[in-house]
């Protein structure tokens, strides 16, 4: 595991508050990752952790609270504005389509032209170079998607996210649904991720996936930080702890007895 960089987090999400109507979906949350970095989100269902995604992907707007890139702060209020700012998401639909070929979903509302016609070439080259970095087992660039398997199709979906050179990748249940072997490929292209230089945000509910990619682990509880671990010494007993309120942020690990008269 590489060590948390100490220096201006690649992103930091400040006192992010969000409500629906009468529901606190986020409550004054923090949180923060680095390049080169991979940061689990971890909690149990309705914790916020989408909700979370959502904002930092331009889906939703906080109600309050401050984002910061590289240490200025900005403002996420659509898709493209996180585009923009080099942020990219795959969110569980995946948001391909069967008809196509790898490289066509890859480039799918971006695509290369020249003179006015499609530069097949020039993408073909491109998703060549960029399955190749994510050490991808797909046979060929012009696959038909129906012909991929679960796995296969969610590296299509995180090597999509690399045509816009991202710097940071929101990836929500990249592994869900996956077979033992397409979970370790999908693991290994995150960690190619962290090798390249960029911090990912990995949002599950898998302990073991997390533990075996993440740098960190941040517990979300009822849309509140809950917990914030090193999952290369946190113990499975504690991160399951923070997720169902057996313990607490504020929870002391030091508990001393008074000493008897």
């Amino acid at each position: 595991m590489n060590k948390v960089d100490a220096r201006v987090p690649l992103l930091a999400l400040r006192q992010i508050s969000k409500r629906f109507n009468a529901v606190e979906a986020l409550v004054g949350v923090d949180f923060e990752v680095h390049a080169h970095e991979v940061v689990a989100l971890v909690g149990d269902n309705a914790a916020g952790k989408s909700t979370l995604a959502k904002i930092v992907s331009g889906v939703l707007t906080p109600d309050s609270g401050l984002i910061e890139v590289d240490g200025e702060p900005v403002t996420i209020p659509s898709p493209s504005a996180a585009h923009t700012l080099r942020i990219a998401t795959v969110f569980q639909d995946l948001a391909l389509c069967d008809n196509l070929d790898v490289t066509a979903n890859l480039f799918l509302g971006r695509e290369l032209t020249h003179s006015g016609l499609l530069d097949g070439g020039r993408m073909e080259q491109t998703a060549r170079r960029i399955l190749h970095d994510l050490t991808s087992r797909i046979p060929s660039v012009r696959t038909p998607l129906n012909t991929l398997s679960a796995g296969q199709r969610q590296s299509v979906a995180i090597a999509r996210t690399l045509i816009g050179s991202p710097r940071l990748v929101v990836l929500d249940e990249p592994t869900a649904s996956l077979s033992v072997v397409q979970t370790a490929e999908v693991l290994t292209h995150i960690e190619r991720l962290r090798d390249l230089g960029l911090g990912v945000i990995l949002i599950s509910h898998n302990m073991n996936d997390v533990r075996a990619v993440s740098d960190r682990i941040e517990v979300l509880r009822h849309g509140r930080n809950n917990g914030s671990f090193d999952a290369a010494t946190a113990s499975y007993e504690e991160i399951l702890g923070a997720i169902t309120g057996a313990t607490s942020q504020a929870a002391t690990q030091d508990v001393r007895l008074p000493l008897s008269s």
